[in-house]
């Protein structure tokens, strides 16, 4: 294992154009950067054509696009050479559906008899693996010639083949094509493959290719196979002979026999909870632990399998086992409201959303919710709470995308209940209903009631959903909605009963989580645009900003419960980049100004807004308020809307955001129906804001925000590089990141200007003087990282001390410090940054008249070094920031090396 002290970790992208070599080349920079880990995105093999790797088809080899074993052993090798850790991101939940999954082809093949019949989510009760791909009914395929038998040389073997999708046919089903041979291998081949089974695949296979090196016999099967073709009826047949069934694409949503990746049926769950399964997976994660190769792993979409705790244990053994106690676990969970992470997982945290929530509460001005909200409801007409349209896309989600969950569910629950003389008349509509609402009702993303038992805080939660539900009345009686209740609780003494609560229990817990992402993040946080910079992943977008003591509050149970957790401002999943939302948060300090700017556009734009014939509008008013928030965002701070080239390429980038942000929506248009004509238009529209005309002005009004979204940017910055826990930078947001909505944010890197901008050494301040190329928050990045690194144990376990600011800009700044032993940390930062600028466009110089910091006694006498402008700082009972900044209002004053 690597002797470095987690203490920052940076995050690559694989794939589109980056692989193994091009991150080995960067280990030298990344070293100079400061990090301790490098944080790879998946690694191992995925569907063909994978842009992100999250479809997994080979947990035990790395993608051979990105350089195979080979280019991942030198990429290994050369970080622990550095001295660098390397953080794997992990996904076991879930497989890709594809020819390339070995496990998955075999399950196609033999169906339950199988090897790997357990290995994925299946319910085996269903006739056939439902795989939901033709483009049309499937009567209409089968007459329209869409469907056929192939022969696959390379393969050896026959495949079932649809629109060029392919799908491996049951070798004991190969005498209904045999019966179509013409040759003396007729008969033999026919008793030979109408017995077999799967333990005899690979001598078929070889019993195959030596018949196929027969010139005689290809020509005689391949006219063979050309006949089943030929004959609808044959080809028929031979399909429902098979242990999957062709279906319709817009079947999934109702009828899928397998436990999906929310609602992708190209992602099939797989069933960890089983130890063979388990094992076999993490294989490659176990030698490369044993190896020394291995310092951290993280866990992506950890609710999704059965029973997190009982995977992270497990996971925790194995690692333990194969001499990596040390290495690290991180787990990709949003928590919610007050929710905070289980401790009984024994994970070091989890990727850090819930810390963008904190932070965003610093910048965002609470005293001003109401003229923004006005403002808001005024431009769009009047709008629903952001809790009712929750409520309402959770309904419709729950019943319309994951309509096969939910029917499944109410099988399993009727099937309880029938078993109790007190709920045995209970009906499949009432407790559908039950179900429906006490999901819509529920708070998190899932409970984790299970074999173990239920946690305490799950038990509160049930209950509270429950009650809830009967306070709501959307369900006439009580008594189902109680029984909802007791099935989540495992409150069943007989043994046939309490095995139906555990199986409706976990079915549900991996259900809920889908329907809250997909509700929430992937439909609401696309309709309601008060303030996008809070419709974020984890985010509750109607909690519209808090106080300081709000944020050291919410500092210290992150002490608590992870200090070693990431602290995020972007990742990969993430709406939209940290300095984009930096820059909108500045809109909240002046919503009426940020009105009258909408009023101008939309009036410059009104030429270019469609009343379309269903009597709706294009763009509808909320996307279009949205739309003016997120081209703040997304321009460069350095840009020149005369520079055509500029102005094109993020066009285009704002067409394909545009497109997903109405789509995902799902009101006027969506991914399985799109709206051509309210699409076209707000597509011209999007065209019609990149012409000289409109962008110009634009763009000069929007300035104020635009600076002040710099100094907020390098103020969050600045809080991340401070707060407990340990910073995760995402690739390339050295420099100021105002991407999109993924694919947006995997665009390629430029880090040779990153690398210059490290090594020239610019002082922080020098830097703040042309502040738009970003060379500014890569140098503080930089410096804040170096102290970091110099006192890792400070920052993620050192105590957290929240200091108290006074005087005429009290109100504009944070203060906290950290505390361990004789080391010691102090971070003073700024924040509502628009009225602090008061109009200014350089980001030094600002007045902070008598403001200063309270020096709690256990600091007075303190020699510290700040990192920002290198200079020694003897702390006294107060730090006066007029004499404290040199510059820029950022402070990061440390115990310096010893």
């Amino acid at each position: 294992m690597t002797s470095r002290t987690l203490s920052a970790t940076y995050r690559l992208q694989f794939r589109n154009g980056v692989g193994f070599d091009d991150a080995r080349a960067l280990v030298p920079y990344l070293t100079e950067l400061g990090i301790s880990h490098f944080y790879a995105s998946p690694v191992f093999e995925a569907s063909p054509g994978s842009t992100h790797g999250y479809d997994v088809v080979d947990y035990n080899r790395f993608e051979p696009e990105l350089g195979g074993d080979a280019g991942f052993d030198a990429l290994s090798y050369a970080l622990r050479d550095a001295g660098l850790g390397l953080i794997l991101d992990f996904v076991p939940n879930h497989m890709g559906v594809s020819p390339a999954n070995g496990w998955w082809e075999d399950v196609l093949r033999w169906g339950s008899e199988s090897r790997h019949a357990g290995t994925f989510d299946i319910s085996w009760e269903a006739e056939k693996i439902l795989i939901p791909v033709l483009g049309q009914p499937y009567g209409e395929a089968l007459e329209n010639g869409d469907l056929a038998v192939v022969l696959d040389i390379g393969r050896r073997e026959l495949r079932f083949s649809t629109s060029g999708y392919e799908l491996p046919v049951d070798p004991r089903t190969f005498p209904a094509i045999f019966g179509f041979l013409d040759h003396p291998q007729r008969e033999p081949l026919i008793r030979l493959f109408a017995g077999a089974e799967p333990a005899d695949g690979d001598d078929l296979v070889e019993r195959i290719a030596e018949l196929l090196e027969d010139h005689d016999f290809l020509a005689a099967f391949e006219q063979a196979v050309a006949k089943v073709n030929g004959d609808k009826a044959a080809l028929h047949a031979l399909h429902e002979r098979q242990n999957w069934r062709l279906a319709w694409w817009r079947l999934a949503r109702e009828k899928l026999s397998y436990r999906r990746f929310f609602e992708i049926a190209d992602l099939i769950g797989v069933r960890q909870e089983v130890r063979r399964v388990f094992r076999e997976s993490h294989r490659t994660i176990v030698r490369l632990a044993r190896e020394g190769r291995l310092d951290g792993i993280r866990i992506d979409h950890v609710d999704g399998v059965a029973d997190p705790k009982g995977y992270l244990g497990d996971l925790r053994t194995v690692l333990d086992r194969a001499g990596a106690s040390e290495a690290v676990i991180h787990v990709e969970k949003i928590l919610t409201g007050p929710e905070r992470l289980r401790r009984s997982w024994n994970v070091e945290g989890t990727t850090g959303y819930e810390f963008i929530s904190a932070i965003s509460g610093l910048y965002v001005d609470a005293a001003q919710e109401a003229a923004m909200t006005q403002a808001y409801d005024a431009f769009v007409g009047g709008e629903a709470t952001l809790e009712a349209q929750v409520h309402k896309q959770k309904r419709y989600i729950f019943s319309h995308n994951l309509a096969g969950e939910l029917a499944v569910l109410t099988d399993i629950a009727l099937s309880v209940a029938r078993q109790g003389l007190a709920t045995r008349d209970f009906g499949p509509d009432t407790l559908q209903r039950s179900i429906l609402e006490f999901a819509t009702a529920l708070p998190v993303y899932r409970t984790y009631s299970g074999i173990d038992g239920i946690p305490a805080e799950d038990i509160e939660i049930i209950d509270g959903a429950v009650a809830w539900v009967q306070a709501a009345r959307k369900v006439e009686a009580d008594e189902p909605v109680a029984f909802v209740g007791r099935l989540l609780k495992l409150d069943f003494e007989d043994g046939a009963a309490m095995a139906g609560a555990l199986d409706f229990t976990r079915r549900f817990q991996q259900t809920t989580g889908a329907v809250m992402a997909k509700a929430v993040e992937d439909t609401v946080f696309y309709r309601w645009n008060r303030l996008i910079a809070l419709n974020e992943v984890g985010g509750e977008p109607d909690h519209y900003g808090a106080d300081i003591d709000a944020f050291h509050t919410a500092m210290q149970i992150r002490l608590e419960d992870q200090p070693e957790g990431l602290l995020a401002l972007s990742t990969h999943d993430t709406k939209r980049g940290e300095d984009a939302r930096a820059r909108i948060y500045t809109i909240s300090e002046a919503p009426d100004a940020w009105n009258e700017i909408v009023r101008y556009a939309a009036d410059a734009l009104a030429p270019y807004r469609v009343s379309l014939d269903d009597g709706g509008l294009s763009p509808d008013p909320a996307t279009e308020w949205g739309f003016y928030q997120s081209l703040l965002g997304v321009l460069p701070a350095d840009f020149d809307p005369r520079d055509a080239t500029a102005r094109d390429e993020i066009r285009q980038r704002m067409r394909a955001f545009m497109e997903k942000a109405v789509r995902e929506a799902k009101q006027f248009t969506s991914w399985t129906a799109p709206n051509e004509p309210y699409e076209e238009a707000l597509l011209a529209f999007v065209d019609a804001a990149f012409e000289p005309a409109f962008l110009e002005p634009f763009w000069e009004r929007v300035q104020p925000f635009v600076a002040a979204g710099a100094l907020t940017s390098l103020s969050q910055t600045l809080v991340r590089l401070g707060a407990p826990g340990v910073p995760d930078i995402y690739q390339g947001t050295e420099f100021y990141d105002n991407s999109l909505v993924d694919p947006d944010n995997r665009r390629l890197v430029d880090f040779d200007a990153r690398l210059a901008a490290l090594r020239s050494g610019e002082p922080v301040r020098d830097a703040a003087a042309h502040w738009r190329d970003g060379v500014a928050k890569a140098r503080l990045t930089a410096v804040g990282l170096a102290a970091r690194g110099a006192r890792p144990g400070l920052f993620t376990v050192g105590d957290y001390l929240p200091l108290e600011v006074e005087g005429a800009a009290a109100s504009h700044f944070l203060a906290f410090a950290r505390l361990s032993g004789d080391d010691a940390a102090i971070v003073v930062a700024p924040r509502l940054c628009l009225t602090l600028l008061d109009g200014r466009s350089d980001l030094s110089g600002i007045t902070v008249g008598d403001t200063r910091v309270v020096v709690p006694a256990v600091l007075a006498g303190r020699r510290l070094s700040d990192a920002v402008t290198g200079k020694p700082v003897t702390l006294d009972r107060e730090l006066r920031l007029e004499e404290l900044f040199d510059g820029v209002p950022l402070a990061l004053l440390s115990t310096p090396r010893g």
